[in-house]
C-alpha cells in the first residue's frame, strides 16, 4: 500500500488493519508519535490526516484518507512551527511525553480557528492529557502561537 507521510510517499508491505501508530513508529521510524493509552483517550498519538487531528492508535492504516503529517513534518526541516516555538517560549514541557500530541492538536485547532477563545482552546485540548498538569502553559502557548500566525511573523 502507498502512504504519504510528512510529504514523502512510502510503499509499504503491511496489513491494512494495522493501526497507523504502529506503521509510523515501527515501519517508518517516526518515534515522535507516541503510544500512550492505545484507546484514543490520551492524545499522545495525535497526527493530522489532511489537516484533521486524529488518534493514530485507533486509525487503521487502510482507513487513512489523505496525507499524514506527524510532529516530524509539522515544520520545514531546521525550523519550528509557530506552535512549537510557543511551546519552547512558554516552557510547556515537563516530562515531554504527551507534547507531540498536544502540539499536533493545537496546530489543528489554530488551522481551523485562528483566534480561539479560552473555552475553545480548553475544549480542543481536552482530547489530550498531560500528567504533569501543564495546562495553563499549554493555553498560554496556544494564545501566543495564534498571535504569531495572525501576525504572519512565522
Amino acid at each position: 500500500m502507498k502512504l504519504t507521510v510528512d510529504g514523502t510517499e512510502h510503499e509499504l508491505d503491511i496489513e491494512t488493519d494495522m493501526p497507523l501508530l504502529w506503521v509510523l513508529r515501527d515501519e517508518l521510524g517516526l518515534t515522535g508519535v507516541k503510544y500512550g493509552c492505545g484507546i484514543a483517550e490520551c492524545g499522545a498519538c495525535m497526527v493530522h490526516i489532511d489537516g484533521q487531528a486524529v488518534h493514530s492508535c485507533q486509525t487503521l492504516v487502510g482507513d487513512v484518507w489523505g496525507e499524514v503529517t506527524t510532529i516530524h513534518g509539522l515544520a520545514a526541516p531546521g525550523t519550528l512551527h509557530a506552535v512549537q516555538a510557543a511551546w519552547v517560549k512558554h516552557q510547556v514541557a515537563q516530562c515531554g511525553y504527551c507534547q507531540s500530541g498536544q502540539i499536533m492538536q493545537a496546530a489543528a485547532l489554530l488551522a481551523q480557528t485562528p483566534d480561539p477563545t479560552d473555552q475553545e482552546i480548553d475544549d480542543a485540548m481536552s482530547m489530550n492529557l498531560c500528567r504533569c498538569g501543564t495546562y495553563p502553559r499549554i493555553r498560554a502557548a496556544v494564545r501566543t502561537a495564534a498571535r504569531t500566525l495572525q501576525e504572519g511573523t512565522q
